[in-house]
């Protein structure tokens, strides 16, 4: 089958509408209408006839920008209230239900009418096509102003401020006078569910193909109590948001799956083929044929709440945390015990966010025993559980696990993001266990990172780079690419000790609202020497939608406004990697355990200390005696029960790891020695 995508599209759109979409709304006269609101009380345009301008909105019940319009539009009925201006909601979306537009209005507490408009007659007179969308008409009740409320949300970003309030600034004109400076300003949105109109005909149905095909791409998040703004497991559901499903898959923005088909293989591949996307495309232009309902798909069994099954164990923030309405909230930690009396393995893992609305992100990281403050590094390098926007549930492929010491504590980190209301969250995260009778590997998270670079102001394609060397036989199993909202593109390099090179995920549109793992269909081996160059190209021009500020410099920070560059890779140990003698762990009274370290230097090496957290990264704390005959340096140091990171220092200036012990973390390949209770 030819793709015939954009084809489709564009009849779907034409059909969809019954409008004469090429002719303005601005300018047109609008007649009365009467539409009931959501508890049966009918209201007419002519109401407010005496008012001196009424703003009329398309709204959606479960379209992410509708939700997040509803406080702004609250705001400007207060604000509007006592200037003669009347706001109006209307919902034509002919799947959402009565109950469904009343539960919206009293989330929102709006304070203008609500009304359903049935058949979206109303919705065809304006020439609405998206929610949400605003037209303001003046005394004559004439379009005077058509498109976005501002410039803050469109599909896919977020600015942190507004930079142009439209419709504000068209009702401020109107009321003093003044011809509107921007009449028409694209609005954008979710297309607005209309009634089909045509007849159903043709063999593709909903029943046979089409709900099959959604449960093998969608369903997995598009069903009550998931990630997904609305459900797709029913029929009246998916008719309704048919339009925009077109929409999203003919602009590859769904579903999310950013990588270039060109270079890699990755076993969780969510693209959906030509042949696919044209199956629905046509079944949308055949008039949504229902079809025998005997036919429809084995309904999956899926657990209510967790995408990963039923949890082992569920770990909830302490308390609640408020959030307030406005400013910046630094990033918050909430630690918890576990209670963990052995070593545990995990092999999947999930983080929900209790409000969705303002959890920007979750980190769920061990601290071990023995550390009491966790480390700028451990949420990402201890890391058990992450939530952020577009990052599935984690589950570990084949023997893989991560390992979690016992006498750990847990850690939450969360980032909140004000809403303009004052909200409170209480996350939790589910964890599923490995059973202790199963041989695992452990799945280690390495990165290459760059915290030194200055992105101009206005720069438009901006290159920055980072790398990290692996100092053993490595498996690489997946790849994160990490950036803000300046974030353009990401590419994953292999450059190999032979001199050869291979580029292992290329992400050409990088999307910050997607923050997809790529899990490779077959592990890549990185032998020792071979290093993974990871190259970032930034936006910060004012082209760019999401930009926060174009004229800022930017460089690394935490916040949204600011910049990262990391590639992050989950790796376990190459196939001939083997623990030497040393380091060796010995109890001696209580808790005191004496470790014992060796490093066999070159010829001539004169001092040899090894430093680490266990001594402040001191070099000058811990030399080490030696050499003996056989050339090894010794020391043994008494210590507590915990995890520690560490290096050699040859001669006060080389840090080097410790080539005995395979167990390495974080950018710079500290080597890690675990003292267990």
């Amino acid at each position: 089958m030819k793709r015939l995508g954009a084809w489709f599209l564009s009849l779907i759109l034409l059909a969809a509408s019954s409008l004469a979409l090429a002719e303005s709304s601005v300018g047109k006269s609008v007649d009365d209408f009467t539409l009931s609101d959501y508890l049966g009380t009918k209201h007419s345009l002519n109401e407010w006839k005496e008012n001196r301008a009424v703003v009329v909105v398309f709204l959606g019940t479960e379209c992410p920008l509708a939700k997040l319009y509803a406080t702004r539009l609250v705001e400007l009925a207060e604000r509007y209230q006592d200037k003669s201006v009347q706001i109006v909601g209307i919902n034509a979306n002919s799947h959402d239900t009565l109950l469904e537009i009343g539960h919206y209005a009293r989330v929102h507490q709006l304070n203008f009418p609500m009304l359903k408009d049935a058949g979206n007659k109303v919705a065809d007179r304006f020439g609405a096509t998206r929610t949400p969308e605003a037209f303001l008409l003046d005394e004559r009740r004439v379009v005077c102003y058509h498109g976005r409320i501002d410039d803050q949300y469109g599909v896919g970003y977020s600015r942190p401020n507004v930079a142009r309030q439209d419709l504000a600034v068209a009702i401020d004109e109107l009321l003093a006078g003044k011809p509107i400076s921007q009449p028409t300003v694209e609005a954008v949105g979710c297309q607005i569910g209309r009634v089909n109109r045509r007849a159903p005909m043709g063999d593709i149905t909903y029943s046979n193909q089409i709900s099959r095909l959604l449960q093998k791409h969608c369903v997995r998040c598009h069903r009550p109590g998931q990630i997904a703004p609305f459900s797709l497991t029913a029929y009246e559901e998916v008719i309704g948001w048919a339009e925009t499903i077109c929409e999203v898959m003919d602009d590859e923005r769904m579903p999310p799956w950013h990588a270039n088909p060109e270079h890699g293989e990755f076993l969780n591949d969510a693209r959906m083929t030509d042949g696919e996307k044209n199956l629905f495309y046509e079944w949308v232009q055949n008039g949504v044929p229902r079809g025998d309902e005997s036919q429809l798909a084995k309904s999956v069994k899926y657990e209510e709440r967790w995408q990963i099954g039923k949890p082992d164990i569920v770990f909830k923030m302490p308390k609640p945390f408020k959030v307030p309405a406005k400013g910046i909230v630094p990033y918050q930690y909430f630690y918890l015990d576990t209670n963990f009396e052995k070593d545990v393995w995990i092999k999947a893992s999930e983080a929900r966010p209790g409000n969705r609305s303002v959890v920007h992100h979750i980190f769920l990281f061990y601290l071990p025993p023995g550390q009491t403050e966790p480390n700028a590094e451990d949420p990402l390098f201890n890391t058990v559980a992450t939530f952020a926007p577009g990052v599935p549930a984690g589950t570990f492929q084949d023997d893989l696990a991560r390992f979690i010491p016992a006498g750990s504590k847990l850690g939450f980190q969360v980032h909140y993001t004000p809403t303009g209301s004052e909200q409170s969250d209480q996350s939790e995260v589910g964890l599923i266990f490995v059973d202790p009778n199963e041989a695992v590997r452990e799945a280690r998270i390495q990165a290459a990172i760059n915290l030194d670079f200055k992105i101009p102001p206005g720069a438009k394609k901006h290159s920055v780079k980072a790398e990290y060397q692996f100092t053993q036989d490595t498996y690489v199993h997946a790849l994160v690419p990490h950036m803000h909202y300046r974030g353009r593109s990401f590419r994953f390099t292999a450059n190999f000790p032979d001199g050869t090179q291979e580029i292992l995920l290329d992400v050409p549109r990088y999307d910050f609202n997607w923050q997809n793992a790529y899990v490779l269909k077959k592990p890549k081996l990185m032998p020792e020497g071979a290093v993974m160059m990871c190259h970032g190209v930034f936006d910060n021009s004012e082209q760019n939608l999401v930009n926060p500020d174009p004229t800022a410099e930017v460089r690394w920070g935490d916040q949204t406004w600011d910049e990262m560059m990391l590639g992050t890779f989950v790796t376990s140990l190459g196939p001939n990697v083997r623990k030497g003698e040393f380091p060796t762990v010995k109890r001696l009274v209580g808790k005191q355990f004496a470790v014992s370290f060796r490093y066999r230097a070159d010829v001539g090496t004169k001092t040899v200390s090894v430093a680490g957290s266990f001594n402040d990264w001191s070099k000058d704390r811990h030399f080490m005696q030696g050499p003996d005959d056989d050339g090894f340096f010794k020391i043994t140091i008494k210590m507590k029960p915990g995890q520690y990171e560490y290096k050699f220092v040859i001669n006060g200036e080389q840090w080097t790891h410790d080539p005995e012990n395979p167990n390495r973390k974080g950018p710079f390949n500290n080597t890690v020695v675990r003292v267990p209770e």
